[in-house]
Formats: structure tokens, C-alpha cells, sequence
């Protein structure tokens, strides 16, 4: 193989990874009334309410003529006797539900605290390049609405598991942090608490019906989407704005009723990667929500203990694991 031809496939893997973790939101928003996964059949029911047993499992269903699938890990301790949570898992732009699963790791978080985890699939150009309409109206012929989608997903869990419907939840990294904050607010009715690593608000909506408690992950040195909203080097292309991490707590801590001052302690500095992790936490507010801050000083547009996949998307602290602190926050927050 020549020289050349081996650059080249250095720098499509390179590439690969890049937009995997959300580089190429700005692609995303220009191909996001993209036909490519639009379905035949009317919309509808998802095919079939067939029941799933302990494993990996891919389910299918069409929105709104688009063919929409998710895939979904059902932990070696799932008892169908006995109501499951729920973690709902959205991948980053140009990432696929497979890929966040390898990314996050939280199957094995999902079989050790014995909680169900879904990881929906995006729109896009192909099966690994999709993303979620998490900054755009879905119309006609445009973005779909990954809000219904989301709905109808919830609605197929329910089918096929016995799910408990006040603890089901949502992560997500970069765009699927993004689409995370979306569902807060115009899907509050069904999900419990939201978690978002590397996300950002992407879009105005109107505040949600009932207090949404939220812990965010951020670092401050990431690149993609920046800690302080600015200097993204796609910010260019994309057409919403990078909202400022400390604007968009700000905004729910009002949201949720917290109070304005928050309790702060640095966690400890178990690794020397560069990192400190410093927690932020305001409330009680409405119904016992919360807002949480964990700001990454020094950290990248990395999932938290998670080694990337590549260097040049910044340092993930190995001093805490998001994993552990989402369940964690999770189960203090299930749906009153």
C-alpha cells in the first residue's frame, strides 16, 4: 500500500473519531433534512410488541416516515416480575447507539446496578454517521422530531419490558447531552432526571411542567463545545449557539426552583491526569430537584473515567466515574 494511500486512511479514522464525539455538529445541521432514513410504511406503532429477555437486543419502528431504530441492553439480573429503571442513552453527532454504548461503558454500569440501558439511533447520512434534532423544529420535510421519537421509544420499552415508568432517565454525550435538555423541557411528563456530558442548550423551548433535576459533566478546556460557549472552532457553521455551561445551570436552577448559591467541594485527586473535578450542587428546590455542576478543570469533550479514543478530543478525568455519580443521581431522582 503506498504512502499516500495509508495517509489517507489514517486521516478518515482520524476523522471517523472525530465526528463520533461531535467535531462535525456543524455537518450535522446541514444535512438534517437528509431523506437517507426516511421509511416506506405510514407512520405508526413500532413493529410488534414482542417481549425481550436479558442481553442486546435492536428494535425498530417508523416516526413520522422515518425509519427509526434503538438498541437495548437488558442486564443479567433483569427480573420481568419486578419494574425496571430505565437509562436512556443518546450518542453524540455522527455516532450511532453501538458506538455510545463502547464510548460510555454503561452496560457494564447497567448489569452491576441492574437498571435497563437504551441507546436510540440518530438520522444521518448512514448507519454510523446520525445525530438528533436537538436544535431545530421538526417540519415537514425537514429535521424530525426526535422528541416524539424519543416518546414512542419509551413506549416500546414499556411494551417489550416491564419498565417503571417514574424511573426512566436520560444521558447523552455532546449532541445527545444537548438532546438531553431538549426532552427536559418538552418531554418532563416521562423523564425523570437528565444527565448531560459535553452538551449544551441548543435550542428555546418552553419550560418544562415539572421541576427536572439535572446533573451536567464539563470540561473546561473542551474544544467542541466550550465550558464558556465561545471559541468552538465550528461555531462558524453551526446555526445555534453555543450556550454558556454556567448560563444554561444558571437557567435551571431558576427552572427547578434551587436555591441561586451553590454548595461547592473538590473531589479528590485520586489520578494525575491533569484534571481536577470540582462539584457544584444548588438545591433542594421544587419537589426535591436538583442541579449539579461536575466541572472538569483542565478536562476535554471526554465521557468521565473513560479513557478516549483518541487523544485530540481533550483529557477525561479518571478521578471520578460518570457512571457511578449518574446512577447515583438517578436513583435520589425518580419522577414524585
Amino acid at each position: 500500500m503506498s504512502g499516500a494511500m495509508m495517509t489517507m486512511r489514517r486521516r478518515v479514522f482520524r476523522l471517523g473519531w472525530v465526528t463520533a464525539v461531535g467535531v462535525c455538529i456543524c455537518l450535522a445541521v446541514r444535512v438534517s433534512g437528509a431523506p437517507a432514513t426516511r421509511g416506506a410504511a405510514s407512520a405508526g406503532a413500532p413493529l410488534g410488541p414482542a417481549r425481550l429477555g436479558v442481553g442486546d437486543h435492536v428494535c425498530e419502528m417508523v416516526v413520522d416516515g422515518w425509519q427509526r431504530s434503538y438498541a437495548v441492553h437488558v442486564p443479567r439480573v433483569y427480573d420481568a416480575s419486578k419494574p425496571t429503571p430505565v437509562v436512556l442513552a443518546f450518542h453524540g453527532a455522527w455516532m450511532n447507539g453501538p458506538m455510545m454504548a463502547l464510548f460510555s461503558g454503561l452496560n457494564e454500569k447497567a448489569d452491576a446496578a441492574g437498571f435497563i440501558v437504551a441507546y436510540p439511533n440518530g438520522t444521518g447520512l448512514s448507519g454510523s454517521m446520525l445525530f438528533f434534532n436537538a436544535w431545530a423544529e421538526a417540519k415537514e420535510g425537514g429535521p424530525p422530531d426526535d422528541v416524539k421519537f424519543t416518546a414512542r421509544m419509551i413506549d416500546d420499552l414499556e411494551a417489550r419490558l416491564n419498565v417503571g415508568a417514574k424511573r426512566v432517565f436520560a444521558t447523552g454525550m455532546s449532541n445527545g447531552g444537548m438532546m438531553c435538555y431538549r426532552l427536559a423541557a418538552e418531554l418532563s411528563g416521562r423523564i425523570a432526571a437528565i444527565a448531560p456530558v459535553g452538551g449544551t442548550v441548543a435550542i428555546e423551548t418552553k419550560p418544562p411542567q415539572r421541576a427536572v433535576p439535572v446533573i451536567h459533566f464539563h470540561g473546561t478546556e473542551d474544544r467542541l463545545v466550550p465550558f464558556n460557549g465561545k471559541g468552538s472552532v465550528f461555531s462558524k457553521f453551526v446555526k445555534f449557539r453555543f450556550t454558556p455551561i454556567p448560563e444554561v445551570i444558571a437557567r435551571w436552577v431558576k427552572i427547578d426552583g434551587c436555591p441561586a448559591e451553590p454548595k461547592v467541594r473538590e473531589l479528590p485527586d485520586k489520578v494525575a491526569d491533569g484534571t481536577r473535578v470540582v462539584e457544584k450542587v444548588y438545591g433542594p428546590g421544587k419537589e426535591g430537584a436538583e442541579v449539579v455542576l461536575v466541572e472538569i478543570e483542565g478536562g476535554g469533550h471526554t465521557w468521565p473515567g473513560k479513557r478516549p479514543p483518541v487523544d485530540f478530543i481533550g483529557r477525561s478525568t479518571m478521578d471520578i466515574s460518570a457512571n457511578d455519580m449518574i446512577w447515583d443521581f438517578f436513583e435520589r431522582h425518580p419522577m414524585k
